[in-house]
């Protein structure tokens, strides 16, 4: 009896880490072009401290496309820095259901807009809003989690 109550606490620990992405944007995410509605990019968002974070891990190149392709259009840190393994959001903290107050950077065209993102389906996908100014002044992504 005891070693099944073990397995039991062993098991619920191991699912922990699951639980905690499915009901959070922590995790691996597939950002979908708002104007092909094509596969761009996978994007894995973490929680630093409590900030949330993106780097992205791969992205969707047509097969005639530079396979390590270049941010030449960034500035600074990012400038001529390989897009795959680039943080393209950042600062993002909890505001009741939304994540807001961070940036988002464009590396197709290096520019850095104000960001927040809304879960949609529990987290099942993610609507993310760049932006300048206001919210209202920006265009949306919808990114889907990835299994």
């Amino acid at each position: 009896m005891k070693k099944l109550g073990l397995i039991a606490i062993l098991f619920s620990i191991a699912l922990a880490p699951f639980a905690y992405a499915e009901d959070s944007p922590v995790g691996l995410w597939k950002n979908i072009d708002d104007k092909t509605g094509k596969p761009k990019a996978l994007i894995r968002i973490i929680d630093n401290s409590g900030e949330l974070q993106g780097k992205i891990e791969r992205l969707f190149l047509e097969p005639d496309a530079d396979k390590n392709p270049k941010c030449d259009k960034c500035e600074g840190v990012n400038k001529d820095q390989p897009i795959i393994g680039m943080t393209i959001l950042f600062g993002l903290k909890k505001d009741g259901d939304e994540y807001t107050g961070g940036k988002i950077l464009d590396p197709g065209n290096g520019k850095l807009y104000s960001s927040k993102i809304t879960p949609v389906e529990n987290y099942k996908k993610l609507n993310v809003r760049g932006y300048i100014g206001t919210p209202f002044l920006g265009r949306s992504q919808i990114w889907v989690r990835e299994q």
